[in-house]
């Protein structure tokens, strides 16, 4: 299976459109029909409907399997351009909202820049896929990821990256006071199963962490939230819009109460995820750091 058409039948799914993949490909729209219908030859199947355009059952079940090994395929060539290029004098990171608020990563950028006065920083905010899939293709140096799980259980990454745990917090639920739980030391999360909640999976654990650990369905959200700002997050959940699940010490450091689970066992993850790391690089002293911290 030719990989160019591949990441073709991927761009014009994920847009919704041939033209619109055309110019992020920077083919010809003709071009972009031609490499689909050759895809769609070669599978003997109809991969796309075209008004409106999306997959098929078979396209989508060729989307499951393609993503992941496009993502293999870039990781593969950010790895070598890694290992042949110079050390570089900037250094890109990339940070889900929670994970840089956790007490290493400020701490760790600090001590890098004195080590490496003169390495251009920068930091981008993204989600925890996107960090990940950013790192893979080697568009960041190093990222932090963040999450719910099991004590000393790492979070679901996808392959070709694996994540290394930087720290592990307790999680706790956001609660208007007047909340019947609000006066409570701790609750379970299966109290919660039918309650109101935010989906704010730029600012927040998703909803599907929060079912995965559970163990149940439920925990539908009644406000979605597409912001990264974890303090609006916290005033719509005080102000009774549902509940968010935040690490306690986000939380109550910035002053207000929250109300830790106690059951099941869960903690909020924080995870190191990086690819080949070249001894003395930026990347590799910021890694050193954030784990030794």
């Amino acid at each position: 299976m030719d990989t160019h058409l591949l990441r073709t039948f991927v761009t014009v799914a994920r847009l919704g459109s041939f033209s619109a993949a055309a110019a992020e490909l920077r083919y010809t729209q003709a071009a972009v029909s031609q490499q689909i219908a050759a895809l769609e030859n070669d599978l003997k199947v109809t991969l796309l409907t075209r008004r409106p355009v999306a997959p098929t059952e078979a396209g989508a079940r060729l989307l499951e399997h393609a993503e992941p090994i496009l993502l293999r395929l870039d990781a593969a060539r950010a790895d070598i351009t890694r290992m042949t290029l110079a050390p570089p004098a900037c250094l890109v990171a990339a940070l889900t909202p929670l994970a840089g608020g956790c007490p290493a990563a400020a701490p760790a950028l600090a001590a890098l820049r004195q080590r490496m006065p003169r390495l251009d920083v920068t930091i981008r905010v993204a989600s925890r896929a996107d960090v990940a899939a950013g790192v893979a293709r080697g568009e960041f140096d190093i990222g932090l990821i963040d999450g719910l799980a099991a004590p000393g259980d790492p979070l679901p990454v996808a392959a070709p990256l694996s994540g290394v745990g930087v720290i592990e917090e307790e999680a706790a639920v956001v609660l208007p006071d007047d909340h019947p739980l609000a006066a409570r030391a701790g609750v379970r999360l299966a109290d919660l199963v039918d309650a109101r909640w935010i989906d704010a999976p730029g600012a927040s654990p998703p909803l599907s962490d929060v079912r995965r650990v559970a163990g149940v369905d439920g925990f539908r959200a009644a406000l979605s939230y597409e912001g990264t700002d974890i303090l609006s997050l916290i005033a719509l959940a005080r102000a009774g819009h549902g509940l968010t699940l935040l690490p306690a010490p986000a939380a109550v450091g910035a002053g207000f109460p929250a109300v830790r689970i106690t059951e099941p066992r869960m903690v909020h993850r924080v995870e190191l995820v990086h690819g080949t790391l070249r001894a003395g690089s930026p990347a590799a002293v910021l890694a050193g750091l954030l784990l030794t911290r």
